[in-house]
């Protein structure tokens, strides 16, 4: 499937793709009880009653869980309704030990939104159908032990959003930075923790092809186990060639639910695509209809923070950034501590951008820390970065303070007196300094006369190490220019 010829016959296809993502929210409790949310507990230890399946055990709404998912409806300019319904979605698996998932079906909380991101410089807008509240199935884990096959129900009750767009997107590509561009907003809003690898934001991409210019979408197959985005795009590659290969030779695309196999690159057929009868919806007996307010919903809307896609064009008009954006505003506390930092005082915005992604990043991985766990403010930051421009410190001392302001929390001015770093900026001292190295430098002399440019690093360096390093660079350079004539 991945010749030549087959790429040609592809060239032919339109492919058509929409995804479901469901986002675990971050809540301490799970969504109908208060059994944790923890990830990497002992199997079956964050369990209750209710989400053990036992009988007589009824569901209590987590509010906590009702305010993210509707946050994140009006982040992704979805309608949220007043009124919501719980249904009750029946399915016999090891893992749901009700015997059904407690979900959203025809009244779902959030409709009708969208989501724009760029691809190649290029802007997209996906539909979103909706976004519904639902409850997460345990997990079957098989061959753990011989050929048994075991139930872990922790995550069994977790509380999920599931955000369906419509079929918008056309490509592999367009896939991955749609899921990229919705998980940086879940993510910014504090809703989910955007982790593939644990489960906590996963998708399934249901992908069709159809001949270009028909006008009708084809028959669709749904994509599951995609925990990374590399894996995201491969699957649904490999599955664009399965159906044009399979569509070419006479045959016909079946509408299935396919496993992807990441270590042969290939899907598989898992079972025949379920439709929604096939789920015996009804509205759950268990549990009222989910009312908002209108103050309410409001209320959530106006707290909603800056999204990632409006902070970096802001990035780029206000602060004239460009390619240190997408490092900057990746993090929300990251583009926060920046923009403290302007504020602490008057720092060059491209200059501090710099120095984020160059050596604050540094100092953060030698000694991992989260940002609200720092020891230091942007006041400190701006104080330290005002002595390198101020010339009181190098740039290289500047980086030994940093490490000191990690450890210890301590005021760069402080750190700085106490290790000894400042710079001699005294024009006698450094003078003094180079007419001794000049003197013993009678070789670099003729090799300077004689045109060789550089020549003047050198007895820069030489100057730098009689000092012990506390030369201010810039006077250095000056006087060994004006000597040397």
């Amino acid at each position: 499937m991945g010749d030549a010829g087959a790429g040609a016959v592809i060239s032919d296809f339109q492919v058509v793709i929409g995804l479901e993502v469901h986002a675990q929210l971050l809540t301490a409790s799970k969504l109908f009880d208060s059994a944790s949310t923890s990830f990497g507990a002992e199997p079956n230890a964050n369990t209750q009653p209710l989400c053990l399946g036992l009988p007589g055990a009824l569901p209590v709404v987590n509010q906590k869980a009702v305010e993210l998912a509707a946050r994140a409806g009006l982040a992704l300019q979805c309608q949220v309704r007043e009124r919501s319904v719980w249904s009750r979605k029946h399915y016999f698996y090891p893992d749901s030990p009700k015997g059904y998932q407690i979900t959203q079906y025809d009244r779902p909380l959030c409709e009708h939104g969208q989501l724009s991101f760029e691809l190649s410089g290029v802007s997209k807008t996906v539909r979103i159908l909706r976004i519904h509240m639902e409850e997460d199935a345990g997990k079957s884990v098989h061959d753990a032990s011989g050929s048994q096959s075991l139930v872990d129900l922790n995550r069994c009750g977790t509380p999920l959003i599931e955000i369906v767009s419509e079929p918008d997107l056309r490509s592999a590509d367009e896939a991955v930075e749609y899921l990229k561009a919705l998980r940086d907003v879940l993510v910014y809003l504090g809703v989910n923790d955007g982790n593939l690898e644990e489960g906590s934001f996963r998708c399934d991409a249901n992908v069709s092809v159809m001949k270009k210019g028909a006008a009708e979408f084809g028959t669709r197959c749904e994509l599951k186990n995609l925990n990374s985005f590399r894996f995201i795009k491969q699957a649904i590659e490999f599955e664009v060639g399965r159906q044009v290969e399979l569509i070419e030779s006479g045959g016909a695309v079946v509408q299935q639910t396919r496993l992807y196999d990441p270590d042969l690159d290939e899907t598989r057929a898992m079972r025949g695509k379920e439709d929604a009868h096939d789920y015996r919806y009804f509205p759950e007996p268990d549990l009222p209809p989910l009312r908002l307010s209108r103050e309410f919903i409001e209320g959530l809307r106006a707290q909603l923070p800056e999204l990632p896609r409006a902070r970096r064009a802001r990035f780029a008009t206000q602060y004239g950034l460009s390619r240190e954006i997408e490092q900057l505003t990746a993090d929300r506390a990251l583009a926060d501590f920046y923009e403290a930092c302007l504020k602490a005082g008057p720092l060059d915005p491209r200059k501090l951008a710099n120095w984020f992604i160059g050596d604050l990043a540094r100092a953060r991985n030698q000694t991992p820390t989260a940002l609200a766990e720092l020891k230091f403010t942007p006041a400190h930051v701006a104080e330290l970065l005002g002595a390198v421009d101020g010339g009181t410190i190098s740039a290289n001392a500047a980086r030994e303070v940093l490490g000191e302001m990690f450890e210890s929390g301590k005021a760069p001015l402080q750190v700085i007196a106490e290790k000894g770093l400042a710079q001699v900026s005294d024009a006698g001292a450094i003078e003094k300094a180079v007419d001794e190295v000049l003197a013993r430098s009678p070789s670099e002399l003729a090799a300077w006369k004689a045109g060789k440019q550089q020549v003047l690093g050198h007895l820069v360096g030489q100057v730098m190490k009689a000092m012990k390093g506390k030369g201010n660079p810039k006077l250095v350079n000056e006087l060994l220019r004006q000597k040397l004539g």
